[in-house]
């Protein structure tokens, strides 16, 4: 690399040393040279010549002189061009072959980064799989028992053997899938289908429409089963569902609402809530207190997708508001105006006041709301026409 930078240098001082020659030679020179070998009597004539006529001797030494520089001149100068247009294509051709050299170490570099980079990322998983192993050194999984919901479950297998809560297989009618969910064995007499479950707001449940349409969350913990996997469990033929609301207050206090004959219309009618007959302790709070809180037949709202009836805006508590949904955090529900309750609020933070949270608008102590702390959604056939 050093000799290649060096190459222009020694071709410009070249061309310097010859255009910077000084002309060589003159007339007298020439003259002399002219009468080597002449008799020294020549030499005598020509020398009684040149200073019997000095003016004319000159005048020819001046214009020898003159016409030989010129020619030079041009040749030297034509040199010069042609060495100058050579430093140039060199150094065009020098610079191009740096380039070349300095992109080829770019593209190594780049490759060496590139596949650095893929080893890091490995490291990272198989780090992050190892500290999963060491938390959680028998994962939960799945019991391989399916079934159409979780109270075919139990009847299928519940006279047999105890039948443990915990996440099942079910592959209901209409389905195009199998999933998990969690089925809760103990409450009731079991064969319950949670599909909603809030406890400490470790979830955001601030999603929008597809989101609640196919379910977020952990099984484990909190979660929104998702509306698709809802509908196909209770819609399946010759069967009805028991809905079961369970609160539970930041004092610890429980209250509970069910409602029979639950279930939803199709995605296209945006999964139209339907409720039968209440009971529980809680309050119907679906229904409220008066028609315009009714919830009750509503469909399914999100913040960017909205049902909730305010067209183009309804009162809430003396303030204009569009959207149930963003008046909610941007959570989803069956919105009406905006209605008494929202299981999928934001969750309260203990101690911190928030304008919107988990609602359940019936359920009031000295005439206050009562703060929930958690609550869960769960479901079950009251009818199976599989086993009687």
């Amino acid at each position: 690399m050093m000799y290649l930078s060096q190459a222009p240098l020694l071709f410009l001082n070249v061309c310097i040393f010859i255009c910077g020659e000084a002309i060589q030679g003159s007339c007298v020179h020439h003259s002399t040279d002219s009468l080597v070998g002449n008799s020294a009597a020549d030499k005598t004539i020509l020398k009684d010549e040149n200073q019997s006529n000095p003016a004319v001797y000159k005048e020819d030494c001046k214009e020898s002189r003159d016409a030989k520089t010129k020619v030079t001149r041009e040749e030297k100068h034509f040199i010069c061009r042609n060495l100058q247009n050579s430093i140039v294509s060199y150094t065009r051709s020098t610079k191009k072959l740096l380039r070349n050299i300095m992109d080829e170490q770019q593209a190594s570099l780049d490759y060496l980064s590139s596949q650095v980079n893929e080893l890091m990322n490995r490291i990272l998983l198989l780090t992050t799989e190892v500290f999963r192993k060491q938390l959680d050194p028998f994962p939960a999984r799945p019991v391989q028992s399916h079934g159409l919901d979780c109270t075919h479950i139990k009847d299928s297998i519940g006279s047999a053997t105890k039948t443990p809560s915990g996440l099942y297989i079910i592959f209901p009618e209409g389905s195009s899938y199998p999933f998990e969910v969690i089925c809760d064995m103990d409450f009731r007499g079991g064969g319950w289908t949670v599909i909603q479950k809030r406890m400490d707001g470790t979830v955001d449940f601030r999603r929008p429409w597809c989101d609640y349409l196919d379910g977020f969350g952990d099984l484990l913990g909190e979660f929104w089963l998702g509306l698709k996997k809802i509908f196909y469990i209770i819609n399946q033929k010759d069967s009805s569902f028991m809905l079961h609301v369970a609160l539970e207050s930041e004092d610890d206090t429980l209250a509970y609402a069910s409602y029979e004959n639950f279930w939803l219309e199709d995605e296209t009618r945006f999964f139209k809530i339907h409720l039968g007959r209440y009971s529980g302790n809680a309050g119907d709070a679906f229904r409220g207190f008066r028609k315009d809180d009714n919830q009750n037949a509503m469909p399914f709202s999100t913040s960017d997708v909205d049902n909730d009836g305010c067209h183009p805006a309804c009162l809430v508590s003396n303030q204009s508001v569009e959207s149930c949904s963003h008046l909610h955090s941007n959570t989803g529900w069956w919105f009406n105006q905006c209605g008494l309750t929202n299981l999928n609020g934001v969750h309260h933070v203990p101690g911190k006041l928030r304008v919107t949270g988990i609602q359940w608008g019936t359920w009031t102590k000295t005439n206050s709301f009562v703060r929930i702390k958690s609550v869960s959604m769960k479901i079950r056939r009251t009818y199976n026409p599989y086993f009687k």
